[in-house]
């Protein structure tokens, strides 16, 4: 039904999570090695895929049992509202600026997002998961530098021709790593987004907010320093088995109750 990709720089992430995911001995797994940008890695997995649905996965990430059957329910809901969709995520940020889920963060050490009842139309996309409809023909911007933002994009560049990007119920673990602060490359995708979509500011990214003044990125990137420690003590750290994970979360098998 759908092909599964990955852009990857470290083999033990990979191994302990994503590799692990029991959805993958029906659908093929491809990875792109070490590529200078997000945008890059995307669009080679989109040239070397040939399935009309392609699930863009962090390495971090984990699916339990049953998320395959748990998509293909959600892509009917969505098929049924939206026949001319483009995008799903699992975690993503609505119309309402409201935060969808749920999916398990580790670098936040719980489950994030509202659970919605029906699918919602979202503005902007976690990176963790994006499932891309080949279809809509949309491909990732090589001009965004880094590894930041381009949940944001791909949303703003469908929702631009009139495509439908959703958020759906789609429990899965992002085992992330916690990080202290956001760097200059944070930044970097931040201004190249205000040039690019000067014209549909503002817009939510899960983190911040895009405006015209960059006043919210300076604060918030100032409200990120002063909650470091206690960000830091929220955070469970990545050591534990993501089945481990996927129990405590109560998500042992998606497919029983889609």
């Amino acid at each position: 039904m759908f092909d599964l990709a990955a852009a990857c720089n470290s083999e033990t992430v990979l191994a302990d999570n994503l590799a692990r995911s029991p959805l993958l001995a029906d659908h093929r797994l491809h990875l792109e090695w070490n590529a200078p940008s997000a945008a890059i890695a995307y669009n080679r997995a989109l040239d070397a895929t040939t399935a009309d649905i392609v699930v863009l996965a962090h390495q971090d990430v984990y699916f339990p049992q049953g998320w395959d059957r748990l998509l293909a329910a959600r892509i009917a809901e969505i098929a049924a509202m939206d026949p001319d969709w483009a995008l799903i995520g699992a975690f993503g940020v609505g119309l309402d600026s409201a935060h969808y889920g749920p999916v398990w963060s580790s670098s936040l050490g719980q489950i994030i997002g509202r659970v919605p009842l029906v699918p919602v139309a979202v503005q902007s996309y976690d990176e963790m998961v994006i499932v891309l409809r080949r279809a809509s023909g949309l491909r990732f911007d090589t001009d965004l530098p880094g590894w930041h933002m381009y949940g944001t994009d791909i949303v703003t560049q469908a929702r631009a021709r009139g495509l439908g990007a959703w958020a759906a119920s789609l429990p899965c673990l992002h085992n992330d790593r916690f990080h202290a602060a956001l760097g200059p490359d944070y930044r970097d995708c931040y201004r190249a987004m205000q040039r690019k979509w000067a014209t549909r500011l503002p817009l939510r990214t899960p983190i911040t907010k895009i405006s015209h003044s960059g006043l919210h990125l300076r604060r918030d990137l100032w409200m990120a320093r002063r909650s470091l420690k206690l960000r830091a003590e929220m955070s469970v750290g990545t050591a534990t088995p993501v089945e481990e994970l996927a129990r405590r979360c109560g998500w042992l098998d998606l497919g029983a109750n889609p």
